[in-house]
């Protein structure tokens, strides 16, 4: 789910649903948690066989080691799950888990009598789940319609200047070399639009429909990406406009399942294993549409909810994540949502230019007391690119995010020799309220430009 929409109730049971479809092409989706992988450690000596030689090289250069937990699931397990009359969907090799699809509900029997099988759990049922939209075959360029301003940064400068990440651009830091995935919903229009005519793009992934367009359904995605990579002098610089961008989609908007988690990991897992830095993702979840819940408040533990294992996971693996926080602030969860509470990703909330939390901004504390959100940029005003190429003004934390992650890919640019860990706590130590944190804006907000000069001048232990 986008953060700016509301999700809805996910199903703690498979009993519910053993009944028969209404229409006559409704299918079902499991996540299978498999008791082993069936990989061996010889699959190590080659790890080019699953992980690109941008992977190894950033694997090396973090000191990361290759564990079993990188390699994907044996072909002979999926076969013997597809022996039980299901379609494979989608795996995650961290969690060992398999999603497969299937037009009888009563598959689940037969799945969790295989000696490999632990448990299953439903994720998804309806119809046409492979039916991506029409993408048109129209190149016409679009071109924003506001006036240039006198200032390089545009409109989009005090969302910049309020992280100080003028000054660090001034040094010279804009991203360049980093590699950046952004996981949402969509890229509607975005290979259109002037303001992306110089993206370094890496490449496009669509998880929900595979080998399908990435620019051609929901425009949520182009937003987001305005914020870092967008490039119009005069009018809207994004912050981090010189980073190399994988943009992947992970969300089905048609609907909202269980399932969006197994994606985002799939998106997550596919960005680590082509060597990708920095994940900005405007994605969180705490309901779906099903019949009964699963994740109450108390489970904002950092280790309960399955998108926030795989987050843990990533941190890992040497990635630096920002989430949003969630626009749930003053509905009725009011909390931050799944997997902003992972305790290694910066969980980042909304303000507006006066420096005060918008009131839809997601609040902490975790349910085990850690400090969440981790620190706040502007998501009330914030100056994006629509889809029509146009620049205009959106509210969310889902813009707020990859306005921070820019500059967080900045900083770690200029301070290549740190952690992802250490980047995350010099962020944290050179935010505004550091010394008295809160649930509603966390450390507060960063100054990059600080966090910069205080690991030059006093490294960070």
């Amino acid at each position: 789910m986008k953060d700016r929409m509301a999700s809805r109730m996910l199903c703690t049971g498979i009993l519910w649903f053993l009944v028969m479809a209404v229409a006559a092409n409704e299918s079902y989706c499991f996540r299978i948690y498999l008791k082993d992988k069936g990989v061996m450690e010889e699959s190590l000596l080659t790890p080019e066989n699953f992980l690109s030689k941008e992977a190894l090289a950033r694997r090396a250069r973090r000191m990361v080691d290759i564990t079993l937990s990188d390699v994907p699931i044996a072909p002979s397990h999926i076969g013997m799950l597809a022996s039980a009359g299901v379609r494979p969907v989608t795996q995650s090799k961290w969690m060992a888990t398999v999603v497969v699809e299937s037009d009888d509900s009563l598959a689940v029997d037969r799945l969790k009598n295989l000696p490999i099988v632990d448990s299953v759990q439903f994720v998804w049922k309806g119809a046409d789940r492979l039916r991506n939209c029409d993408c048109p075959h129209d190149d016409t360029p679009f071109e924003p319609l506001k006036e240039k301003t006198a200032h390089d940064y545009g409109y989009a400068r005090t969302q910049i200047e309020m992280l100080n990440g003028i000054r660090l651009h001034a040094l010279g830091k804009r991203g360049q070399g980093m590699r950046i995935a952004v996981i949402d919903a969509g890229f509607l229009n975005v290979n259109r639009i002037s303001a992306f005519a110089s993206l370094h793009l890496l490449e496009t992934h669509n998880v929900v429909f595979p080998g399908g367009d990435v620019y051609c359904d929901d425009d949520h995605g182009t937003k987001v990406l305005s914020c870092l990579a967008a490039n119009l002098p005069g009018q809207m610089v994004g912050t981090a406009p010189e980073a190399s961008y994988l943009l992947i989609k992970s969300e089905d908007s048609r609907s909202e399942y269980p399932i969006e988690e197994d994606f985002w990991a799939a998106a997550l897992e596919y960005a680590d294993s082509v060597g990708i830095d920095i994940v900005s993702s405007s994605l969180g979840y705490y309901v779906f549409d099903t019949n009964d819940t699963l994740y109450r408040p108390g489970d904002l533990d950092g280790k309960t909810a399955f998108i926030t294992q795989v987050a843990g996971k990533a941190e890992e693996k040497g990635m630096l994540l920002f989430v949003s926080a969630g626009n749930e602030g003053n509905r009725e969860w009011g909390k931050i949502t799944f997997p902003a509470d992972a305790p290694s990703v910066l969980t980042v909330g909304a303000i507006n230019e006066h420096g005060e939390r918008s009131a839809f901004s997601s609040t902490g504390f975790t349910a085990d007391y850690r400090v969440k959100p981790d620190i706040v940029a502007l998501g009330m005003g914030a100056v994006v690119v629509n889809a029509d190429g146009d620049i205009g003004y959106s509210n969310g934390t889902s813009f707020s995010t990859p306005i921070a992650a820019g500059l967080g890919a900045c900083l770690w640019q200029a301070l290549s020799w740190l952690s992802n860990r250490e980047i995350v706590t010099l962020i944290r130590q050179t935010a505004s309220q550091f010394d008295h944190p809160d649930a509603e804006q966390g450390y507060g907000i960063p100054n990059m430009y600080e966090a910069y000069r205080k690991e030059l001048n006093a490294p960070v232990q």
